[in-house]
């Protein structure tokens, strides 16, 4: 695995160093790790992230937080805007001890973005410092948002894993998994528990509503979706959508839809 150790965000005098960009091609960002913890905030468009915990999807109005030294890779399926928060270690202690992905309305978004834009030699005991701890401060109260899909560690999962992110409208039923793993059925259904918190369902289902945030992001109209994921009809796609984020696929990329941090 590739590192970023060197990098000079990772080299910075200054405890809270920021970088911004406003035009990314859609690319795939190799597996590495930086020294210093990460936030990285998605203006427009969508971005993916893969880290040994699980996949993450990064639409606007999300962040999501990376430890100092998580191996990760990171994925534009189309062009995105994002900012860049990059934190010693020894100010990462009240942040998540994993990988999570953070609700951002509008206070921190602005502080994300101010941040992001400060020359990193700013006075240690200046207003830019200042502004970096009122960030710090606002990141530990973000609420997490439901977009993140656990990984297994048990190889036999793994692979079951592994099969179903290349193939989302799968519907085969438990038993054909569990097969595939050489488990019984219902072994499999307690290893699928333990491992990722969450049943094969639920988990397969949370597969479908993270590709349904990417697709949309690229700009694939909802009926296609609907159809390429097995869905009835677009509005049964919809109905669980709705269900699970609250608000239907049309209005999901609206501005800070909840209106909060």
């Amino acid at each position: 695995m590739s590192r970023f150790d060197n990098r000079p965000a990772d080299q910075a005098s200054n405890p809270v160093v920021g970088e911004y960009w406003d035009e990314v091609a859609p690319q795939t960002i190799p597996w590495h790790s930086h020294r210093r913890g990460q936030v990285i905030h998605v203006v427009k468009g969508c971005a993916t992230v893969r880290a040994e915990s699980g996949i993450y999807v990064l639409p606007p109005h999300r962040a999501i937080w990376l430890p100092p030294e998580t191996p990760h890779q990171v994925r534009y399926p189309s062009q995105i805007a994002f900012r860049g928060i990059y934190i010693d270690r020894d100010y990462c202690h009240d942040l998540p001890a994993r990988p999570t992905v953070l609700q951002v309305g509008g206070l921190t978004q602005a502080l994300i973005d101010s941040v992001s834009r400060l020359p990193w030699d700013y006075a240690p005991w200046g207003p830019e410092a200042r502004l970096c701890r009122v960030l710090l401060d606002q990141l530990v109260v973000l609420r997490v948002a439901p977009l993140s899909l656990p990984g297994a560690e048990d190889p036999r999962l793994v692979k079951v894993v592994e099969a179903l992110r290349e193939a989302p409208a799968n519907s085969d039923p438990v038993g054909t998994w569990a097969a595939t793993a050489h488990m019984s059925e219902r072994t499999f259904a307690r290893r699928f528990l333990a491992e990722t918190g969450m049943s094969f369902t639920e988990w397969r289902q949370q597969l479908r509503l993270l590709t349904v945030i990417e697709r949309l992001a690229a700009g694939d109209p909802i009926t296609t979706i609907a159809m390429d994921l097995g869905y009835a009809t677009p509005s049964s796609l919809t109905t669980m959508f709705k269900k699970a984020l609250g608000v239907p696929p049309s209005k999901f990329f609206a501005k800070d839809p909840e209106g909060e941090d």
